[in-house]
């Protein structure tokens, strides 16, 4: 499991020309998923997102997380997070999960992050071609790769 994290002072998706989800201050994730992923994974990613120091304290550094701000998430599933581009000029993706299992799973995990975050998670659509708008704050951009880092 891979997430690109974004601090932002506000980010929505759209899908033809839809709002389906919007936030103000907060974070945005990227979430893809890989052979293997469960619901378990999720669950570190989750809490390790609402501990993360991303926003500014009083004292002007990385102090505070989601948890302590109150601040929003927007989740978007994003698979090319695990393209493989070592190869030619066309991304490989058989390193994803492949989409009829990583659905009902990334399902699972927006209703685990909605469920551990309440009224604070919004949800793009699995699959759907989206336009995703943001105001990146900081900039502030990590990568959490869950194989990497757990041990």
């Amino acid at each position: 499991m891979r997430a690109v994290i974004q601090r932002v002072r506000e980010a929505r998706v759209e899908c033809d020309g839809v709002v389906l989800a919007n936030i103000s201050s907060g974070a945005l994730v990227f979430l893809a998923l890989a052979p293997g992923d469960t619901l378990e994974s999720a669950s570190w990613i989750l809490e390790k997102i609402l501990k993360l120091r991303l926003f500014n304290g009083p004292h002007g550094g990385l102090e505070l997380s989601l948890e302590e701000t109150g601040f929003e998430i927007l989740l978007v599933s994003q698979f090319t997070l695990y393209a493989d581009l070592r190869k030619g000029t066309r991304p490989s993706f058989s390193k994803a999960m492949p989409p009829l299992e990583a659905e009902p799973l990334f399902a699972q995990i927006a209703s685990a992050f909605c469920e551990r975050w309440p009224r604070k998670v919004q949800c793009g659509r699995f699959g759907a071609d989206m336009q995703v708008h943001l105001v990146n704050d900081g900039p502030i951009t990590l990568i959490l790769d869950k194989d990497s880092l757990s041990s």
